[in-house]
Parts: C-alpha cells; structure tokens; sequence
C-alpha cells in the first residue's frame, strides 16, 4: 500500500464540510497489519495506571499492539516497561497478569532478570563455553523505546520517534485532572476487572464511546428501566443516570477534538445527585472551585487514541482496547473511584457499574452487538463507504467556544447544543490521525 492508496480511504474536505471513510480500513487484514505496526507500535498508548504497582517490584503485563509488554516497578520505586521476552530464546518472561517479584526466571533456560529488568543470572554460565563476544553483550530485557506517566496515567511507545507525552496529550490533560482530582489523594482502580472479546473492528469502539447518536435506538431497554425506577414502580429504584434528562430544556451537551486524534463528548449533568461524588460537592467546591466541581458531575466521555477510553456517566469507567485481527478486538474494563470515598459512595458507584458499564451490564451486551452486525454488513463488499460523519457539521467551530474557553483549552474542533445535535463529526479526529500515522509509518519505508 502506498500514500495514493491510503488517500483515497479518507474523504476529507473541511471547506465543504465533507466527510467520508472507506469500509475497507475495517474489513481488510492488510490494512489492519499495517496499522498494528504505523498505529498501534508507532505511537504513544495507555498501558496502565501507575497504582497498578504502588510497591517496589510490583508488576503487571500487558501488550502494545502485537508485543507482549511487563511493567514493573524495581527496588529503588523506579517503574519501567519492557518487551515480555526472554533474551535467550525469546519465551515471556512473566505469564501472571500481576503480582510482586524481585525476580523474573524464564521457565524455559532458567535466565532470571531482577525487578529493573536486568539480567541477572544465565544459568551454568561459567562452564557453558561462551565465547568472549557473547560476555559483552547486553543480555538485559528490551525496555520499551518511550515510558512516561502523567498523573499516574502511564504511556509507552515502541517508536522512539515520537513528541515528550505531554505535547502529546495536549489539552486533554484537563480532561485527566478532572478525573484525578476528584479527591486530594487522586483516583485507584477498584479491585476486579472484566475482560471480553467482540467479533468487529476496534475502530468500532473509538467510535462508540463518542457516540451520542446511538443511545435511543441501541439503549432503549435501559431507558425503560430508568423510566421504571423515576416512575416510583421499581422495587429496587437505583439512583442511575438518566438519558431522557439531557432532553430537558436548557441542558447543553457537546464535543471537543484535540491534536493527535484524541476528542471528547459531553453533557451538563441535569441531575449531579445521581453521582456518587456528589456527597463531596462542598469539600469540592472549596478545593478545586465551582467551575471544575461542575465540569467533575458532567457526563464526559474521553478518548485517548488508539487504546483509552475513560466513560464518566454515573460511574466511571476505564476501557483499554487491545486488537486481536480485522474482526476480532479485546477489551479490558476497570471501574474507578476517587481515593476515600465513603462505603456508601463506593457501594453506590459499583452498583451503577454494574448496572450500565459492566461486561453483564445494560449496555455493553448491546454495543458490542451492534459491532458485530457492523462487521457482518462489511461483509457486502459491493458497497464502499459510510455515511454521516457530515452530522453535526452546520454547528461545527475550528475555535474554542465558550465551554472550551472555560476550560481554558486549545480545540482542533467543537459543538455545543441540545440533545438532538448529537454530533458525528468529533469521529473525525481519530480519522486524521489514523491516516496521518499509517502515512508516517509509511514514509520511513518509503512507501511512497
């Protein structure tokens, strides 16, 4: 493949308000290997948070792309990441999803590496015959090229050649300390985790976690059960979000897109009780100001490309996307919490996570449904692009507006509106970025 053709899978045209993507980027393998390579191990990506290994020679594995990856923290605290491959004849170092070692031993050969992924012992060395060429080479785990964290959000990169984290993120940094302060000493994963496959492209899910559109057609059941619950008829009547609320004359919802494909949707919060932060309003207010404790009880939803996604509606969710092929995308799911919250809040939180965002929950079985009928209609190969990334469009500013201002952030674009706006144009980002990134990858090879 080579730029002509990626070009022509992209209909870009800002002066005319234009959009289009071609079907192939979800449906053909070779596309999907390229971006494996010039996306996913071409640029910065989310492994994890650095709570994950609070202690010295705390540890946990994970993947960048296709590569198998071990971050750890060694003795001194000092948290790196690694390629998960023994030097010797390449078996992973560590097969457990996390725990706590000083040392890693292959369970092949026995080659054992200490906590800062160096080698620390080759089994029967001294006697092996080794020439003296083999003594002067580094027989130490491969750290990953770049490994930086922002707030305890931690990114790697197998391209050494790419912009320090911070100019990566960008404004979306608000974004992150909105989550993180929502108490003094920041936020933790609660313990437990889901992990689920769907049979559908991961675009499909960058898309969906800024999909307004979706939510009456493919949610109605949860709608249901809120109408139930507000109505008085429900026996169990759990204080939830309520999408209809956002209906309500007034409330204001919209979208922001940042550099680096990164884009934001959000809504004012019509009923900030239903939150469980809300019983903190005051110590927050007089912490972080009325302004940022209103934006902490909005809806937002933040994407993070290629691979985070952090949903805060009731609850508030992290997603980690991890490809397996064109048709088949992994995802991890973690509910997060500020640090001190009551039991009651907690309890309430993950009620609500169980409720919406959960693997067994009211909306995930119906997204990730709708995905997979996504990718059996890819399947009619005679029909070449999507339609409606032009939604939105009539509204569409490439200047803060004022809820940007607020914030005081840089945009690439944004909307703000009723309900009924329910923008598509902010999938556009994640678009660019995508063509920008498989361009790079290509001019290195000079693929042009």
């Amino acid at each position: 493949m080579n730029f002509s053709e990626l070009n022509q899978l992209i209909v870009d045209r800002p002066e005319t308000g234009e959009f289009s993507v071609h079907r192939d980027i979800f449906r053909d393998p070779e596309i999907f290997e390229l971006e494996m390579k010039h996306v996913f191990e071409g640029t910065w990506v989310f492994i994890g948070l650095a709570s994950q290994i609070a202690k010295p020679h705390d540890y946990f594995t994970t993947w960048i792309g296709r590569q198998p990856i071990l971050v750890m923290r060694d003795a001194s605290g000092k948290a790196g990441a690694f390629l998960n491959t023994c030097r010797h004849r390449g078996a992973v170092v560590s097969h457990l999803m996390h725990g706590n070692a000083k040392y890693h031993v292959c369970s092949y050969h026995g080659w054992a590496y200490d906590s800062a992924g160096r080698n620390v012992d080759i089994k029967d060395q001294k006697d092996a015959g080794y020439p003296e060429s083999f003594e002067k080479q580094d027989h130490s785990l491969m750290p990953v090229a770049r490994f930086a964290e922002y707030r305890g959000f931690m990114f790697a990169s197998l391209n050494a050649d790419v912009p320090d984290l911070e100019t990566h993120l960008g404004a979306t940094k608000t974004f992150l300390d909105l989550i993180v302060d929502q108490s003094p000493q920041g936020i933790e994963l609660i313990p437990g985790s889901s992990s689920y496959t769907f049979k559908a492209n991961w675009k499909l899910q960058i898309e969906n976690c800024l999909d307004v559109y979706h939510l009456t057609s493919t949610h109605p059941s949860f709608m249901k059960i809120v109408e139930r619950r507000n109505s008085g008829d429900s026996k169990h009547a759990l204080k939830a979000l309520d999408f209809e609320a956002y209906r309500l004359p007034g409330v204001e919802r919209g979208s922001f897109t940042f550099a680096n494909g990164h884009a934001a949707v959000w809504g004012a919060n019509p009923k900030p009780d239903v939150r469980p932060l809300f019983e903190r309003i005051d110590e927050l207010t007089q912490r972080v100001g009325q302004m940022r404790t209103k934006w902490m009880l909005s809806m937002r939803n933040l994407t993070l490309y290629p691979n985070v996604q952090f949903a805060e509606n009731a609850s508030l969710q992290l997603r980690i996307i991890r490809p397996i092929s064109v048709n088949k995308t992994e995802m991890k799911i973690y509910c997060m919490a500020p640090v001190g919250e009551s039991a009651q809040a907690r309890e309430h939180r993950l009620r609500q996570y169980e409720d919406f965002f959960n693997a067994t929950g009211l909306a995930t079985p119906d997204d990730t449904t709708a995905y997979e009928d996504c990718q059996t209609g890819y399947q009619a190969y005679n029909l070449d692009w999507q339609q409606g990334y032009e939604r939105g469009s009539n509204q569409l500013q490439y200047s803060a507006n004022a809820y940007a201002k607020e914030l005081g952030i840089e945009v690439e674009s944004c909307i703000a509106g009723p309900f009924d706006i329910q923008d598509e144009t902010v999938f556009r980002a994640g678009y660019r970025e995508w063509l920008a990134l498989m361009k790079r990858g290509l001019a290195k090879k000079g693929g042009a």
